[in-house]
């Protein structure tokens, strides 16, 4: 029996991860089991297992793609080094949500509501999952100190106001990035365009404002 290519085996991986994903998002994860995932993708029952050595080690993968999305143009901007506000950080994030499509760690398309029913999924797994947990706490550490080192460039452009602590304004921008994906998620808040205003103009120091007038 000829053994498999690596490109081969990329894709019938991709494949699973993409069966996954449809199952996660239709039906929830404790709901959808290995053989569900190897009947959506139209593989034996323990194809799957080939690739995974579990359904957690496909939650990982699949809230990492959900999360890269979101994550990996506020480490641009942070990479930029230029002048940034709160606003500008909560922006680069929310954007690509407001897209049908995105790609994953594989390079293929994939549906944003799905990954983002999945993130929302995700997070409550991190409630009874030590090692989700573990994960998730790393990249989010990570990610955190990276958009605090913004917010100090930003506070030195003039652009952040110097009374903020940049790690937990770090922890703000967070929570707005979290909020908005549950919200968006669960609850058909659309108006991306509409949200970004609203957090300019909510973040917007009144009090500033009159000491400059």
């Amino acid at each position: 029996m000829p053994r498999i290519t690596a490109e081969r085996r990329a894709a019938n991986r991709s494949q699973i991860v993409a069966a996954a994903r449809r199952c996660f998002s239709r039906e929830g994860f404790h709901q959808t089991s290995m053989p569900d995932i190897a009947a959506e993708a139209n593989v034996s029952v323990g194809a799957p297992y080939r690739y995974f050595a579990s359904k957690e080690e496909i939650i990982v993968e699949i809230a990492g793609d959900a999360f890269r999305m979101m994550f990996d143009p506020v480490e641009r901007l942070v990479d930029a080094d230029g002048e940034v506000t709160v606003a500008d950080l909560v922006q680069a994030a929310i954007e690509p949500v407001s897209g049908d499509a995105a790609v994953d760690a594989a390079g293929q398309r994939v549906p944003v509501d799905e990954l983002l029913r999945c993130a929302v999924q995700a997070w409550g797994e991190l409630l009874r999952h030590q090692g989700l947990r573990q994960q998730a706490q790393a990249g989010f550490e990570g990610l955190r100190h990276r958009i605090a080192d913004a917010l100090r460039n930003g506070q030195r452009a003039g652009s952040v106001p110097a009374e903020l602590d940049p790690d937990r304004g770090a922890r703000v921008v967070m929570a707005l990035l979290h909020g908005f994906v549950l919200q968006h998620t669960a609850f058909g808040l659309d108006d991306t365009a509409a949200f970004i205003d609203d957090v300019r103009i909510t973040l917007t120091d009144t009090r500033l404002l009159r000491e400059h007038r």
